[in-house]
Parts: structure tokens; sequence; C-alpha cells
């Protein structure tokens, strides 16, 4: 889990673009929205196409979307119960 979190983070950063933020900086149970990396609904849209495209796993309700995303630990967790790559 620890390796699955840590090359989340790089993702993350690369996929989003985040210059100023390295992924060491990034806290495992940090929030990812609003107060904590301050993500918004198109980073949103773009952690669910790196969930696609690099795991294999589709986010089947989107209602579930906050709930997953919440931390890099719990998009770690998901994607260890769900991934197909």
């Amino acid at each position: 889990m620890e390796e699955l979190m840590k090359t989340l983070k790089q993702q993350i950063v690369e996929q989003l673009n985040l210059q100023h933020i390295k992924p060491e900086d990034i806290g495992d149970d940090q929030p990812l929205f609003v107060e904590g990396l301050g993500l918004d609904s198109i980073d949103a849209l773009e952690l669910i196409v790196l969930l696609q495209q690099k795991y294999g796993v589709k986010l089947a309700n989107p209602a579930d979307g906050p709930k997953i995303f919440h931390s890099v630990r719990t998009f770690a967790e998901y994607i260890s119960q769900h991934r197909t790559k």
C-alpha cells in the first residue's frame, strides 16, 4: 500500500500538472479537495481518467467520488480493491 500511495502522489502531480507541489509534500491522509490540495471538479475528472488509464478501474457510481478521492490513502484503498491492471 505504501508503494502504491507513493506512486499515486507522483501520478497526481503529473496528471494535474501541479508544478508548485512535490509528491513528497502530499500527506497520505491530507484531503485532496478544498482545504487540502485545493483540487476542483475539473481535477476530479482528471483523477477519474487516471484511475481508468493506469489501473483499469472505472468509477461505478459517481456519487462515491468524494469518498474515493478524499485522500491519497482512500484513493489507494479503492484501487487495491478494484484494480484490473
